[in-house]
C-alpha cells in the first residue's frame, strides 16, 4: 500500500511537471503570436481553474470545501498561501516567458530546489550536507553560463528576465513550502480551489479579465483551453497530491520533467536557440534536482504566520 502512494506520488509530480511544460510554451505562443500579456492569462486561468475545482469538490460533498474557513489560523495560512504562493508562482513565471522564452523560464525557476534547501537548513539550524553544498554549487554555476555564456561582461539574456526567473524560482519554493501542514489536514481539492479562486480575484484588481486583449481565433482558444485546463487546473491538484503522498522536497524535484519538456518544445516548435553554454547550465541546474532527490526526506517545520 506504502508502496503504491509512493508511486502515485512520484508518477503525479511527473507528469504534473510535464504539462506545466507543455503550458509554458503554449502561453510563449499567446505572448509571440497573439499579442496576448501575461497579465491576462494569469487573472483568466486562475480564475476559471480555481472555480472549477470548487465545483467539483461541491459536487463530492467535499466537506473541506467550507471547513477549511472554521479555523482562524488555518485560514489565514490559506490567504497568505494564496498570495505569496499561488499567485505570485503562476504570474514570475509567465512574465518571464514573456521576457525571454518558456524553456529559460522553466530552467531558471527550477532552482527553486535550492531555496527550499536553504530554507530547511535555516529552520532545522542544520548545516547543508555536502552533497547539498554541491547541488547549491551547480545550480549557480547553471545559472551562471545560462546568464552570461561564460562572458561576465555582459548577459546573454532580457536582465528582466533574470530578475522576474530568480523570482520565479524563490515564488516555486514558496508555492512548494507553504501547504504542507494545511495538506495534512484538508484535501487538495480545496486548499488548490480556494488558492486560486483567491489569487485570481486578487490579479483582477491588476487586469480585470473582461479587458480582452490580443488576437483572437481558433488557435488563440485552443491555447487558452490548453493553459486553463491542461496547464493549471489538473496539474496543480495532482502536483499538491504528489506533495501529500512523498512531500514537498522530492515532488518539486522529481518535476524536472518541466524544463525538459519546455524546452524540447520550445526548441523544436518555436525554433529557441539554445548555445551551448544553454545546454551546459540547464544540465547543471537538472543534475542539481537528482542530487537532492538522494537527501533523505526531512519534516518541515511548520511555517510562522
Amino acid at each position: 500500500m506504502q508502496s503504491n502512494k509512493k508511486f502515485l506520488g512520484f508518477a503525479s509530480a511527473i507528469f504534473a511537471a510535464m504539462l506545466w511544460g507543455v503550458s509554458g510554451a503554449f502561453a510563449q505562443f499567446l505572448f509571440d503570436k497573439k499579442e496576448f500579456n501575461a497579465e491576462w492569462l494569469v487573472t483568466v486561468r486562475l480564475l476559471i481553474s480555481g472555480v472549477l475545482m470548487l465545483f467539483f469538490g461541491i459536487m463530492q460533498r467535499n466537506p473541506d470545501v467550507k471547513g477549511i474557513w472554521k479555523n482562524k489560523k488555518d485560514a489565514i495560512q490559506l490567504l497568505l498561501f494564496s498570495v505569496l504562493g499561488m499567485l505570485t508562482v503562476q504570474y514570475t513565471y509567465f512574465v518571464t516567458i514573456f521576457h525571454s522564452n518558456a524553456a529559460t523560464a522553466t530552467v531558471l525557476q527550477y532552482t527553486g530546489p535550492v531555496f527550499i534547501a536553504v530554507y530547511i537548513a535555516l529552520r532545522l539550524k542544520k548545516w547543508p550536507k555536502p552533497i547539498e553544498f554541491l547541488a547549491i554549487g551547480l545550480a549557480m554555476l547553471g545559472t551562471f553560463l545560462m546568464v552570461t555564456h561564460g562572458d561576465t561582461s555582459k548577459l546573454s539574456i532580457n536582465p528582466t528576465a533574470l530578475i522576474w526567473g530568480m523570482a520565479s524560482a524563490i515564488a516555486l519554493a514558496a508555492y512548494t513550502i507553504m501547504p504542507v501542514h494545511l495538506l495534512e489536514k484538508y484535501s487538495p481539492i480545496s486548499i488548490i480551489g480556494w488558492s486560486m479562486l483567491i489569487a485570481g480575484i486578487a490579479m483582477s484588481i491588476i487586469h480585470p479579465p473582461h479587458h480582452l486583449e490580443g488576437i483572437w481565433d481558433g488557435e488563440t482558444f485552443a491555447a487558452v483551453t490548453f493553459i486553463v485546463f491542461l496547464g493549471t487546473l489538473i496539474p496543480f491538484y495532482i502536483f499538491l497530491t504528489a506533495i501529500k503522498n512523498i512531500g514537498p522536497q522530492r515532488a518539486s524535484l522529481l518535476a524536472c520533467a518541466e524544463p525538459l519538456s519546455a524546452t524540447f518544445i520550445a526548441i523544436t516548435y518555436f525554433g529557441v536557440q539554445f548555445h551551448y553554454f544553454d545546454w551546459i547550465g540547464s544540465l547543471c541546474i537538472i543534475t542539481t534536482i537528482l542530487l537532492l532527490t538522494k537527501i533523505k526526506k526531512k519534516v518541515l517545520p511548520e511555517p510562522e504566520l
